[in-house]
């Protein structure tokens, strides 16, 4: 089996030497590279597949390259010609490690560079997912060279693919140049905060990317970073910051940089360590942003203090916001009731998840009241109201801004309006 190209420094990648970030070094550890075959200096040069032979191309390359054929890829690929014959455009590949048609077969950095040598001149397909798949950051080093090359893809999924700082370093210096990708997922790879710092330098510099998502990255507190970006970016729609160890310090340098920002749509800081004065930073900024129509809150620690500082400013100032969760964040009766009384005022908040809090009777027939009038739609909420001798209670409904973020169900629709509200209410194209 021919091993792929791998980079001996950079330099070898075209990627510009006076970009921002610190030095980097090399790219991939020293145990992942070797010497580049002589016929990898004819790779710019090749075509790629005719239309409606991806499989065929693939299955030759293979065999051209000595590389292991796998079926569960020869499979989809003949999908995808099938789909391209019908003369569909704007095709998303989809080969996630989570698939139950892959039946546990991984996709490896190695096939992965078999992979983008197909796609590199394809005008068919404009997605990319292999979510949870085995790339590592020998895959992360041909997905980077992928976005240099392919101007055709929008979106592009990496989530849980073992990809580490020197692989986020890769792709993020990739989009310094790139002006096509749109959506790019890298959630679940420890880039650490190596790789998220390059991610905020690209930002300041990339003028097409709307949505990222850099949660459980292992980074931490990288609200410096990406406050500044904030501030300088004008296009960026959609960040998710889950699990950024982001404190009440953090929240205040992020919402001093929303101040400034007049782009972002969707913000997601779920499982971080806020509590009421992180919330009180937030809600100044609701009461002057103008953009924001999204927040996911959840599983971050505001208790009655920051869910009563949230609904003073959508009663009172805010018009924009459409979605709020709050979920699991230790808000007893008082601060729930208190955002539903703004719900009477604020004619454009039309979603609200609030499960995982600490109900009372008075919650209960809150919601229950804003659902019975139809001020709240029962597929806008998490909760559903039911009665026993004569008492009110909530249940918890499958709603939320991205149930299926993560995983696709076994039945019903896997991107349904009401699991996965953050996408409806923020679209801004396909597969994004």
């Amino acid at each position: 089996m021919t091993t792929p190209p791998l980079p001996a420094d950079v330099g070898s990648m075209e990627l510009s030497q006076k970009q921002a970030g610190p030095a980097s070094g090399s790219p991939l550890p020293a145990s992942s590279r070797t010497p580049t075959p002589a016929w990898a200096a004819a790779d710019d040069s090749e075509v790629s597949a005719s239309i409606g032979g991806l499989q065929e191309y693939y299955y030759d390359l293979c065999m051209e390259k000595s590389q292991e054929i796998k079926p569960f890829i020869l499979q989809i690929l003949q999908e995808v010609d099938k789909e391209i014959e019908k003369g569909s455009v704007g095709i998303t590949l989809n080969i996630a490690g989570n698939s139950r048609s892959v039946s546990g077969e991984r996709v490896t950095g190695e096939d992965f560079w078999i992979l983008c040598r197909v796609l590199k001149n394809n005008s068919y397909i404009n997605g990319l997912d292999v979510r949870y798949n085995l790339l590592s950051d020998v895959g992360a080093y041909y997905a980077a060279k992928l976005l240099q090359k392919q101007q055709n893809l929008i979106y592009l999924n990496l989530m849980f693919n073992d990809i580490g700082p020197e692989g986020g370093e890769l792709i993020a210096k990739a989009l310094h140049k790139n002006r096509t990708l749109k959506h790019l997922r890298m959630t679940g790879n420890k880039i650490e905060n190596k790789g998220g710092m390059f991610f905020a330098a690209m930002l300041q510099i990339n003028s097409s990317l709307e949505k990222l998502d850099l949660g459980d990255c292992d980074l931490e507190e990288s609200t410096v970073h990406l406050g500044h970006m904030l501030k300088e970016n004008q296009c960026l729609v959609e960040l998710h910051m889950c699990k950024h160890d982001i404190k009440n310090c953090g929240m205040k340098q992020l919402c001093d940089a929303l101040h400034l920002n007049r782009s972002l749509q969707y913000l997601d800081v779920s499982c971080n360590k806020i509590t009421q004065d992180g919330m009180k930073c937030l809600a100044d900024v609701l009461k002057s942003n103008t953009t924001l129509e999204v927040i996911d809150l959840s599983f971050n620690r505001m208790e009655n203090a920051g869910a009563n500082y949230l609904s003073d400013a959508l009663a009172s100032h805010n018009r924009t916001l459409k979605a709020l969760s709050v979920v699991s964040n230790n808000i007893e009766g008082k601060g729930l009731v208190a955002l539903s009384q703004s719900m009477k005022t604020n004619p454009t908040l039309s979603h609200i998840y609030i499960w995982g809090n600490k109900f009372d009777e008075a919650t209960c027939v809150a919601y229950s009241d804003l659902i019975h009038t139809g001020r709240l739609k029962s597929d806008n909420t998490d909760v559903e109201p039911f009665v026993v001798d004569g008492h009110v209670y909530l249940a918890e409904v499958s709603n939320g801004l991205k149930r299926h973020y993560y995983w696709t169900p076994g039945y019903g629709e896997a991107c349904s309006p009401s699991s996965n509200a953050g996408f409806s209410l923020a679209p801004v194209g396909q597969h994004l």
